[in-house]
């Protein structure tokens, strides 16, 4: 009887055990760039948590695209989605809990920003431009 309980209580643990998400490697965010429609990788780099590579288009053109690794989403300046303002991208940073906000700039289509975070420590920020999202929340440093 002991080990049919000890037995169905480890199979509950670890079918409720929560699935950690599998960050994409290079290899896999090629993959799925040359899927997208881009022609060539020129560079691939991982920066602040998320990958950032130069593409080429079809048309020759270069562009630069961020990728999360978590999600596989590209975030392409020029793909068709809407892409948020300034200031609703600082309403969301705010209701994220960011405050003091130094310096706030798009890059593409994400938004960069050097702020605090609710421990008040200096935070460099990457939020989704299109939903406002945050992406990446890396401190800056550990002497504040």
């Amino acid at each position: 009887m002991n080990k049919l309980i000890l037995t169905a209580t480890l199979a509950t643990t670890l079918l409720a055990a929560p699935a950690f998400a599998v960050e994409l490697g290079a290899a896999q965010v090629q993959a799925k760039l040359h899927a997208a429609g881009y022609t060539q990788v020129l560079e691939l780099e991982r920066d602040d948590g998320l990958w950032e590579a130069d593409v080429r288009r079809a048309d020759g053109s270069v562009e630069d695209v961020i990728i999360d690794p978590a999600s596989g989403e590209i975030f392409d300046p020029r793909s068709d989605r809407a892409l948020l303002d300034a200031g609703q991208v600082l309403a969301l940073a705010e209701k994220a809990g960011f405050r003091q906000i130094e310096s706030f700039e798009r890059d593409g289509a994400t938004w960069t920003l050097e702020a605090r975070n609710a421990r008040n420590q200096r935070v460099d920020v990457r939020m989704s431009g299109h939903d406002g999202r945050v992406l990446s929340s890396k401190r800056d440093g550990w002497w504040d």
